[in-house]
Order: structure tokens, then sequence, then C-alpha cells
């Protein structure tokens, strides 16, 4: 049987926080909630501010990750032409993102580079 991944919802995410905040285990909590506890574990130092884990806050840096992940950064041309000329020199794409990194500050992975220069 696969599991399928699922993000947390803001419920689970207040009833972490309601359950943190009367001392329950990691371990407690993610038997309540109906997780695991490394899922319990990430959330917990992945979304902790300031003050400690707020589940609103919580929610709102999952949401805006998620609205981080989606961007597509546009390649200009000039990369283009860096990224086919170091292809054509037979350079692997992982060479040439680190490349495009160190010599030139440009992020492009290399998951990228092999889908738009197969």
């Amino acid at each position: 049987m696969t599991k399928r991944y699922r993000q947390l919802t803001e419920e689970q995410r207040c009833q972490i926080w309601t359950l943190k905040k009367s001392d329950w285990s990691q371990r407690a909590i993610a038997r309540e909630v109906g997780v695991s506890r490394p899922t319990i574990s990430r959330e917990l130092a992945r979304n902790r501010g300031g003050k400690g884990y707020l589940y609103k806050q919580a929610q709102q840096t999952t949401e805006e990750r998620r609205r981080q992940a989606g961007r597509s950064t546009k390649i200009l041309p000039k990369a283009i032409a860096l990224i086919e000329r170091k292809l054509k020199l037979q350079w692997s794409p992982e060479q040439i993102s680190g490349w495009l990194d160190r010599e030139e500050g440009q992020s492009i992975s290399y998951e990228t580079i092999v889908t738009t220069h197969p």
C-alpha cells in the first residue's frame, strides 16, 4: 500500500497548537492528529516563529511557500545561449547549473536545463 502525501490542514495545525500548549508530546500529538511523528516534528520546526508555534502564522507561511513554489522563472536569451554552448561542449546539466550559479549569479536548476534542452 502506497501512502499519499497530504498537506496538513488549518484545522490540524490548530489541533497541533492546542495540544502543544497543553504540553502533549510530539508522539501523542501525532497519534491524536493522525499523522506521523516526523510530520509533527517537521511542522513545528519549519513554522516556529519568534513567539513559538502559532497555527495561523504556520498556515500563512505554508500558503506563501506554495505560492512561491508555483512560480516559474523566465530564462533570458543570454542564459539560453550559454546553456546551449555548454551542452555542445558536452557539459552535464548539473555542471551547467553549478557554473551558472557561481559565475553568472543565475540560479537555474539542472532539471530545468534537462526539460528545456532535451
